[in-house]
């Protein structure tokens, strides 16, 4: 009597299982004619895929929980791959076309006027990737990662960067400690005063103010379906 009622309960299982619907999967963003953004969830949430059909790129920048970010978002940038989300407390960043993926954040210190490291996602104005390059405008602070390339003085076989401290006495940045690496970490320009990354010429002559975006032919906003896959 028992194994029946196992076998019985058993059957309904499978079939309650042959019944589950798969999550539906909607484009949420598109940066051009041959890419963009796929979420794969129910409600607006789930896992997030980067498709570039042209270079043959299939890769998965978030694998759960991802939620769509709703403020203005350009990226016309194609090397340099930059997704915030709901949130707007990090980001998945790619620096090869979309192949592989990493998360990033800010920069310790005050980058906000109450001494905060980032600013609040009700702050977030915009987010915009443009000649490989990040910009977060919030209400109080532009945030940005450095220009795309590392200081050659700091990578393998450089001669290092020697500078000052405050006190007068000479110290050096060495390419066995060369600091942030270009892309991976976003700052304000407020919060980079006094850092000895400031050195670096990929952290200097750093703009006031978001790039100017010309012909950009992508989405200007991400967008979702909370309904995809009941209709």
């Amino acid at each position: 009597m028992m194994q029946g009622r196992y076998s019985a309960l058993t059957a309904l299982l499978l079939v309650a299982g042959c019944q589950a619907k798969e999550p539906p999967t909607q484009v949420v963003y598109r940066f051009d004619d041959h890419r963009y953004l796929e979420l794969k969830g129910w409600d607006c949430e789930g896992e997030l895929w980067y498709t570039d059909t042209k270079r043959g790129i299939h890769s998965q920048p978030f694998f759960q929980f991802y939620r769509i970010f709703t403020r203005k978002f350009e990226h016309p940038s194609q090397r340099y791959i930059a997704i915030p989300d709901w949130e707007v407390d990090g980001f998945m960043v790619s620096k090869d076309y979309g192949e592989t993926w990493r998360g990033v954040g800010f920069s310790p210190g005050e980058n906000e006027p109450n001494g905060d490291s980032r600013a609040p996602r009700e702050d977030a104005v915009s987010f915009t990737v443009v000649n490989d390059q990040g910009f977060l405008q919030t209400k109080h602070r532009l945030y940005m990662s450095s220009r795309p390339f590392d200081d050659p003085r700091v990578l393998p076989g450089g001669p290092g960067i020697q500078y000052r401290l405050e006190n007068g006495e000479p110290d050096e940045i060495t390419p066995e400690f060369p600091g942030w690496p270009w892309g991976l970490i976003y700052f304000t320009k407020e919060g980079l005063e006094g850092k000895v990354i400031r050195h670096e010429s990929n952290y200097q002559n750093l703009p006031d103010k978001v790039p100017e975006v010309k012909g950009y032919t992508g989405w200007d906003h991400m967008r979702c379906d909370m309904d995809a896959g009941r209709k």
